[in-house]
């Protein structure tokens, strides 16, 4: 039967002609396929799990031990060269060995271990700020067995996480308002239970030691990239030269992955499942067929900056104006889109393995997972005047979002 829509993609939903005719847009780097493969793999093994009667537990295992001690050992070597650069610095003041020590120095200041800030560019909401949309993270957070947040950051991405900040350990949510904007209410508490069920659920890759020496590594990874199409003799030897570095850095990463993997897969399909308790398992299921379809809400947010710029309202005051306008057709945009597209993408998804990263299972294999199980009723209902209290707390951080999208563009797909 041939399904479309003047605005989607025509296809045949029984044969599947034409269900993904652009293929990948980009082909991505082989570190980035490698990871991707890894994701689809563990992501299939443990979707056969659950579905033959297994039950996902969260678990530390020797797995996550040599992961921390390779992550520790990642920062010792920092350390270590930051001390040679130092030792230099000092032992040769005044002299040659100055050049090296500064060289270190520098090299290793972008590899230190840094904790998460609080952003200073968009709006951050605390308790007193948004009393009913707080209460209500504090309820999800109940029903998980956590305890809730203590700053929402409201950004421009159609997407949501969570963020340990601080030397004291405080919690914050990030909320993409795009992705905010085009859910159900439940579907809101679903996203809510996703992301809180993250802490407690085994994933060993949001631990700081672990998270500081991924990004330490990447950082590295991208030290050493050589040049992608080298044109002169001399090109050739530094692409020769960043070679031997940069494998070796591969060498550590691709470990690291394969001994977290496993731990980072099962903590998504639990979230998955405390999304399912907290808003119930058709609100989760909901929301996974909206960030299969993500990238239609980055192309609407995308065409309003892109009009706003061709008719002159990028401007501070006309932008003001104008906000609320793009947060109606971005709604109305994603209300009317078929359910055969909702098909197709999930099709689509199967094809390509799509997932929200890399450390992701692919999107299609958690939602068969989360219809595995008995379906699951809402252990939190939110009202409409809930509803309505939350909207006017978000107001404002909805306004400066949209006038922000509307003069600078969206900054992320996702």
């Amino acid at each position: 039967m041939i399904r479309g829509d003047d605005r989607f993609t025509v296809w045949c939903a029984d044969c599947d002609w034409n269900v993904d005719p652009a293929g990948p847009q980009e082909r991505p780097r082989r570190l980035e396929r490698m990871r991707r493969a890894l994701a689809r793999r563990h992501g299939e093994r443990l979707l056969a799990e659950v579905a033959s009667g297994g039950v996902l537990r969260a678990r530390r295992d020797a797995s996550a031990l040599v992961a921390a001690l390779i992550a520790l050992a990642v920062h010792g070597v920092t350390v270590a060269l930051a001390a040679g650069g130092i030792w230099c610095i000092v032992r040769g003041w005044g002299g040659w060995l100055m050049l090296p020590g500064l060289l270190l120095v520098l090299l290793t200041w972008p590899l230190r271990p840094r904790l998460p800030r609080l952003p200073d560019n968009v709006p951050v909401l605390y308790r007193a700020d948004a009393p009913a949309l707080f209460a209500l993270v504090d309820e999800v957070a109940e029903v998980v067995g956590t305890r809730g947040v203590d700053a929402v950051v409201a950004d421009d991405t159609v997407n949501a996480g969570v963020l340990t900040y601080g030397l004291r350990g405080r919690r914050m949510l990030v909320l993409g308002l795009p992705l905010w904007e085009i859910l159900t209410p439940q579907q809101r508490v679903a996203l809510l239970g996703h992301e809180l069920g993250h802490y407690g659920n085994g994933d060993v890759r949001h631990h700081l030691v672990l998270e500081s020496a991924y990004a330490s590594l990447t950082t590295w990874w991208h030290y050493f990239a050589p040049d992608a199409d080298p044109s002169s003799p001399m090109e050739f030897l530094i692409n020769l030269l960043l070679f031997f570095p940069r494998s070796l850095v591969t060498c550590v990463l691709l470990p690291l992955d394969l001994l977290t993997l496993r731990s980072a897969q099962r903590a998504e399909y639990l979230a998955d499942r405390v999304a399912a308790r907290a808003g119930s398992t058709e609100a989760a299921a909901g929301l996974l067929d909206r960030l299969l379809v993500a990238d239609s809400a980055y192309g609407v947010l995308l065409r309003e900056a892109n009009r706003a710029a061709l008719t002159g309202l990028r401007g501070s005051r006309t932008t003001e104006g104008h906000a609320d306008e793009l947060w109606e057709r971005l709604a109305a945009h994603m209300a009317s889109i078929p359910e055969s597209e909702y098909e197709r993408q999930r099709r689509v998804g199967a094809l390509r393995g799509h997932s929200v990263d890399a450390t992701h299972p692919p999107t299609h294999l958690r939602r068969a997972g989360l219809l595995a199980h008995a379906p699951e009723p809402a252990a939190v209902v939110t009202g409409d005047e809930r509803e309505r209290h939350i909207a006017v707390e978000l107001a404002g951080a909805r306004r400066l979002t949209g006038q922000r999208i509307i003069r600078d563009g969206p900054s992320h797909r996702a």
